[in-house]
């Protein structure tokens, strides 16, 4: 069937260039242009129900077919009328006696303003917005890319999706660029028309006087209902194709057709009803008004308001008493009588999210939010990329915090907090804006990087200046995704690593029962991992990390020294994460720095530790600090190469001051991997 249906379209297309050569007989070019008329009101109203344009992305070229239909069937009809004295087929003639209604003058004057509001308003609109919104789309595409390369590195979204976005994103490009060109066809045909139109009529003229031997109010009149007639029946289709450009050029994208969206957000507002009702009551008022007509529309408009309002309202007290109906408990006394009952207080959630009652509708599935599906993406990214599993959130409302602020909290303690706003966007200045915004300035919570908040109408130009725009939802995503990633070695219980074990069990199960318990405990086993994920190590190698603890563990037994040597077996892992296109750019540390280091380096019972004067240590990091500033437009996080006996010490000691630099030893790089230098630290 599709087959069929597609060569059924290519000959369609083939007969429509026939129609500018082949004659018509008067019935077949009857049925054309009754075909021409349902065509265009089929795809206005396509345009009216698609949800976005790409749903319908074949309409510039059907621009160009419909509007090429209409010329071959002018030039048929033209060549009718010229040849057959006005005698151009029964739908002609309806048309135009219709318009015409037996006064020349007048039946002119309508045709000539149909056409020109076509021309001048619907055509001529349409053509600007298609312009302006090509060049909208195609400068704010290196935004929204940004934008999704933020999510999928973030985990919100996986390459698949973010695959399908930019695939979007082009397409749409492409639609509104295909949508400026083929509105000039629509812009054409309208002055065609008008062309015609005087031909027909002029010609017509000039042929009845000369050859038709008419008097000249017969040719008049024969040939003014013709013109009239043929230049409608093009028209009308041309005015419904028009009508459905202007529409999908101006609709913004929606979950909803423009039926569905126009009801739904004119019934938000029974109070605008209302006083719009009451205003037109008071037209009553002028002298010399009509009375019924307003009144009639009057009571529509209030009645309509009152009643929107009533169920609204409704719907409020329902809700209000389905929240007390729940919230409804026992006496507390009574519960807390049984001693089981108290010892439920002393449970505490790993993570914990509590929100101000202006967030719940950004959290609350009830209410159409994406949250915990948004929160599943994450968890799936963060096992691929972590090898670890993120526990459950507990999510909370919270009526002491602002309504607008939410708190995270990891074992009962808030660690972070942030404050968004519901019906805005956030605009993230990536430090190359081309322009500023106005906006309510912020600071974005995960990274903190100058923001501003902004409207929704504000949103594309803020992508065309530069900025990096995500919505609310986003912003607690990637706030709690960033503070799960900084506190995952406090989330890695027991119960998890015995998990991780088990799972390693199904591809290597000797070797865990080797390694797990007799050549590590299980609490060594969790310091181990999660001495890794504190300085953003994997651990979805357990494979490898079993071995070399396997390897090492009879003759060292500190876990943290047992690190380092995992870390070193790591090291394709930690060189492509940190790497960046075969090279990675470092700052160094200068030999005379890590001779002060290694030498400070005390041993006790408990292990090593580093001793270093404080003289020393400040001085080591201020140098490091100013290196950091130097280059951190060549570098944003910075990498500390250092040799391996003195790596552990140096990272423990600049985590006190600069906990998101990297430190990493030489024997932690694949050695394909070219060591750019931008940086040494050394004393003066």
């Amino acid at each position: 069937m599709t087959k069929l249906l597609n060569n059924v379209v290519s000959l369609f297309v083939i007969v429509i260039v026939a129609l500018i050569i082949i004659p018509l007989p008067v019935f077949l070019l009857d049925m054309m242009f009754i075909l021409n008329i349902t065509l265009s009101l089929i795809i206005l109203l396509i345009t009216m129900y698609v949800k976005n344009a790409l749903e319908f992305s074949v309409f510039p070229s059907l621009l160009l077919v419909t509007t090429l239909l209409r010329l071959g069937l002018n030039i048929s009809s033209t060549r009718l009328i010229l040849g057959k004295q006005g005698q151009a087929g029964q739908v002609i003639a309806t048309f135009g006696n219709f318009v015409l209604s037996g006064n020349v003058v007048i039946g002119f004057i309508v045709f000539i303003i149909i056409v020109l509001v076509n021309f001048l308003v619907i055509t001529k609109g349409a053509e600007r917005v298609s312009e302006v919104s090509a060049r909208f789309k195609l400068d704010a595409m290196p935004g929204k890319q940004m934008a999704i390369d933020a999510d999928l590195s973030s985990g919100l979204i996986n390459e698949e999706t973010a695959r399908t976005r930019r695939n979007d994103i082009q397409r749409e490009a492409e639609f509104y660029g295909a949508m400026d060109g083929a509105s000039k066809f629509v812009k054409g045909d309208a002055i065609m028309s008008i062309i015609i139109t005087f031909i027909n009529f002029i010609g017509g003229t000039i042929i009845g006087m000369v050859q038709g031997g008419h008097t000249f109010n017969e040719v008049l009149n024969i040939y003014s209902i013709a013109t009239v007639g043929d230049g409608l029946v093009s028209q009308i289709p041309a005015l419904l194709i028009s009508t459905g450009t202007g529409i999908i050029v101006t609709r913004a994208a929606s979950n909803s057709s423009l039926s569905e969206d126009v009801t739904r957000q004119f019934l938000k507002q029974p109070r605008v009803m209302i006083l719009a009702g009451f205003s037109v009551l008071a037209l009553c008022l002028v002298p010399g008004m009509p009375f019924i007509q307003p009144i009639i529309l009057a009571a529509v408009l209030i009645f309509l308001g009152f009643s929107v309002q009533n169920k609204e309202k409704k719907l409020e007290e329902d809700a209000k008493k389905l929240v007390e109906e729940e919230s409804a408990e026992v006496d507390e006394t009574e519960y807390y009588k049984n001693i089981d009952n108290v010892y439920q207080l002393l449970q505490m959630d790993t993570i914990e999210m509590e929100f101000g009652y202006s967030l719940i509708p950004v959290v609350d599935e009830r209410k159409g939010s994406s949250f915990i599906e948004r929160l599943v993406t994450f968890r799936k990214q963060f096992a691929i990329d972590m090898g670890m599993v993120v526990p459950a959130v507990r999510l909370r409302d919270n009526g002491y915090l602002n309504p607008n602020q939410y708190v995270i909290k990891v074992k009962g303690e808030e660690v972070t907090k942030g404050e968004i706003l519901v019906d805005y966007f956030l605009a993230l200045d990536p430090g190359n804006l081309t322009g500023t915004i106005e906006g309510i300035d912020t600071i974005e919570p995960a990274y903190g990087i100058p923001s501003k908040w902004i409207t929704k109408d504000k949103k594309e130009l803020a992508e065309i200046y530069g900025y990096t725009v995500i919505d609310a939802l986003s912003v607690i995503i990637t706030h709690l995704s960033e503070t799960v990633k900084k506190y995952a070695y406090q989330l890695l219980s027991r119960q998890e690593v015995n998990q991780l074990l088990q799972n390693a069990k199904k591809a290597d199960a000797p070797l865990v029962d080797d390694v797990v318990p007799g050549l590590i405990s299980f609490g060594n086993l969790q310091k181990l991992l999660c001495n890794l994920l504190k300085e953003g190590i994997p651990i979805r190698d357990m494979q490898t990390i079993l071995e070399t603890i396997a390897n090492y563990s009879p003759s060292v037994h500190d876990p943290d020294m047992l690190t380092e040597y995992v870390r070193q077996a790591l090291k394709r892992t930690i060189t492509r994460k940190w790497a960046d296109g075969g090279q990675i750019r470092v700052i160094t540390l200068d030999s005379e720095v890590e001779k002060a280091i290694v030498n400070a380096i005390s041993r006790n019972e408990q292990g090593t530790y580093l001793s270093l004067d404080p003289q020393t240590a400040q001085k080591i990091v201020t140098k490091l600090v100013e290196g950091i500033k130097k280059v951190k437009n060549v570098i944003s996080t910075p990498i500390i190469l250092t040799s391996p006996m003195v790596r552990i010490y140096f990272s423990r000691m600049l985590e006190q001051f600069y906990p998101k630099a990297v430190v990493i030893s030489f024997n932690e790089l694949d050695t394909n991997i070219q060591i750019q230098a931008v940086f040494n630290v050394a004393f003066d």
